[in-house]
């Protein structure tokens, strides 16, 4: 059995970690590069790097940071934030980034997700999908749309449905993340969660909600998720990336341990 993924989640706004409820209302949390150096020490399995304005100013992610994060971790580490093309890919994953996470440019040009798996493998090229929950529809059946550009955009995407057309196009993995439960401590989207991982054979990342261990071990299992994205949890040390694996293992779910 694989072992279940624990990612610190550094969501950066001008340069700075930064932390919001539902999309809304960030707070600054200091520096993302000795944040990565901290979780890297602790045990996470990947770091997640988002630069979360990229998109709604319509300009490359800052790759300066990019590079620094790189040099103080040696686990996987994923990047996103306003990737609209094969070269902007290809400045990631040399400035030290393992995969590219695409989000709002895939929604609009399916075909880059198509482009990045040609150009550098599947395993380098995740879905990010920011899902809200809105009235069952012919044109959402799922109960779950795809928003974009940060949260601000809705698209009238059912979630399910593009998560399956972003596995053909060859997406590696997907982040499947809740804005209705980000930052809230209430817990994973479980029923979201479990309905993308039941409906496609890639790894699915859970994101958004995390507050307690219990948490994470419901995503896990009920979830069906392969890993768990974390953010306020630890970000204000309300526990350590230990505490959580210790957690996890002791309920028999296959972890790896510093």
């Amino acid at each position: 059995m694989l072992s279940k993924r624990i990612i610190p989640c550094l969501d950066v706004r001008n340069g700075l970690l930064t932390k919001g409820i539902k999309f809304q209302d960030n707070l600054d949390l200091g520096d993302p590069v000795e944040a990565a150096r901290r979780y890297y020490e602790e045990g996470a399995d990947e770091i997640v790097f988002y630069d979360i304005t990229a998109s709604a100013e319509d300009r490359g992610i800052f790759l300066g940071v990019v590079e620094k994060v790189a040099e103080a971790i040696f686990i996987p580490f994923s990047v996103g934030g306003g990737l609209s093309s094969v070269k902007q890919m290809r400045d990631v994953l040399l400035a030290g980034a393992e995969k590219v996470s695409l989000n709002s440019a895939a929604v609009k040009n399916p075909d880059l997700i198509a482009q990045g798996a040609a150009a550098f493998g599947s395993q380098a090229v995740v879905l990010g999908l920011d899902a809200k929950k809105v009235p069952s529809s012919d044109r959402c059946p799922s109960g779950y749309e795809v928003v974009i550009n940060g949260g601000r955009t809705p698209t009238g995407l059912d979630a399910l449905n593009w998560a399956q057309k972003a596995q053909e196009l060859g997406a590696g993995e997907i982040c499947l993340n809740s804005i209705d439960a980000d930052g809230t401590l209430d817990g994973y989207e479980i029923n979201l969660t479990s309905m993308i991982s039941s409906k496609v054979t890639i790894p699915v990342i859970a994101s958004g909600g995390a507050g307690r261990p219990e948490h994470l071990y419901q995503a896990l299992t009920d979830g069906g998720a392969s890993a768990a994205l974390i953010a306020s949890i630890v970000h204000y040390d309300q526990y350590r990336i230990k505490d959580l694996k210790d957690y996890l293992q002791e309920r028999k779910l296959q972890v790896r341990q510093i």
